[in-house]
């Protein structure tokens, strides 16, 4: 059995609400492909790699975090390496659809929420905002850990090498608020809100010395390593929605 493209669309828009959402993308359907679709694929960007992947397995979509088309590039040329992705996907008759924010922040499949769980938190609620909606989640450990045991445990949970920046690395974490990828700024929200450590993906110079002068523990660890779980969510929320559709997630080897 198949699911029409508007189908799966609709679907997709009715789940992560886009329009709510003031982005630095374009959500949805980013290239039109096949009208019926039985095999989904979906990966934290759309790469050559991904879109390769995804055309092999024959996928009639692929679902991402990171699509092709962003605001602050602007208009671009169909050309060159970038210019290969856009027509990988024209070529092979293949839907893309990226999310991103509101796939960052949705309270049960985003990528905060799927983080968080991975790591064991509850109590989770949003945390943090941009343009007045959520960017991540904010929880408790159902275990306090050390600053240091937690950088181990969120090494373990993403396979990444995490950084940390701590005041002292024996002190006791308990509560924490996420925002995953690009987001090394944000920790001020964190420690404005009382809360022990901020995770995300990167981390800049300054940022290092910033929180740990200001007492709060800042763990980064990759931004892609800590937005796989939420496409792996949604594919899992996708499959049980379309249980006749075929799904697989394609992960990509990224240290940044």
């Amino acid at each position: 059995m198949t699911v029409s493209r508007h189908e799966l669309e609709k679907f997709l828009g009715q789940l992560l609400n886009p329009e709510l959402f003031e982005d630095y993308a374009p959500n949805g359907l980013q290239v039109e492909g096949h009208l019926t679709i039985d095999k989904v694929a979906f990966a934290v960007s759309a790469t050559q790699e991904s879109i390769r992947a995804a055309t092999d397995w024959g996928a009639q979509a692929l679902i991402v975090h990171h699509g092709l088309f962003w605001k602050h590039q602007g208009a671009k040329t169909i050309t060159g390496p970038w210019g290969n992705r856009v027509k990988l996907c024209i070529q092979n008759n293949l839907n893309l659809l990226a999310y991103h924010l509101p796939l960052d922040a949705h309270p049960e499949i985003g990528n905060a929420a799927a983080l968080a769980r991975k790591l064991g938190m509850v109590d989770l609620t949003h945390f943090a905002t941009y343009k007045n909606k959520p960017l991540g989640i904010k929880g408790i450990l159902s275990t306090s850990l050390s600053a240091k045991k937690l950088k181990d445990l969120l090494e373990k949970t993403i396979d990444h090498t995490v950084v940390l920046a701590s005041p002292d690395e024996d002190l006791v974490v308990k509560s924490i608020g996420i925002i995953t990828g690009g987001a090394n700024n944000e920790w001020i929200q964190a420690l404005d809100e009382g809360l022990d450590a901020f995770i995300t993906g990167e981390i800049s110079e300054y940022n290092w010395h910033d929180a740990k002068e200001a007492g709060i523990h800042y763990y980064a660890g990759g931004h892609h390593a800590t937005e796989k779980y939420g496409p792996q969510a949604l594919m899992e929320n996708v499959k049980n929605t379309f249980p006749h559709l075929e799904t697989r997630f394609f992960d990509s080897e990224n240290l940044a």
